[in-house]
């Protein structure tokens, strides 16, 4: 799903792919991001990491549980196989949770970084701005 708006502001927009099964969540924040002027793909599971090599993500959201997977992999293990890909351990990952212990998570999953839920928009914008270095 591409939650793109159709006017933007920059010329080169960092591509941002969010993964996130919850779809209220997943939309928010789509919007957030897109009021920030980055280009969002978003996707309510881990498939669409089979196109990873052609969408080329500048940065990936993951949420830990994908409930609508139909595996066994967590956002940590997706995250982890990601980092030690030399094909795409230079995309910066974020993992999203409401667990209590998502630090050791993200570290376990090679994250870059991490977001606990519930989060605020100011947030999620500055973690996002920090990892792609835009700040």
């Amino acid at each position: 799903m591409l939650c793109v708006k159709s006017t933007q502001k920059k010329v080169m927009a960092h591509k941002i792919l969010v993964i996130e099964d919850d779809k209220h969540i997943r939309d928010t924040i789509c919007l957030i991001l897109e009021e920030e002027n980055f280009e969002v793909v978003s996707s309510g599971d881990s498939k669409i990491l089979k196109s990873i090599h052609t969408m080329k993500p500048d940065l990936i959201l993951l949420d830990n549980w994908l409930t609508e997977w139909k595996s066994d992999a967590t956002g940590q293990q997706l995250s982890k196989e990601l980092k030690t890909n030399p094909a795409t351990s230079h995309i910066p990952t974020i993992i999203i949770s409401a667990v209590s212990n998502i630090k050791e998570i993200a570290e376990a999953g090679l994250a870059d970084a991490y977001l606990r839920k519930p989060f605020d928009m100011a947030e999620l914008v500055d973690l996002v701005k920090k990892t792609l270095k835009l700040k």
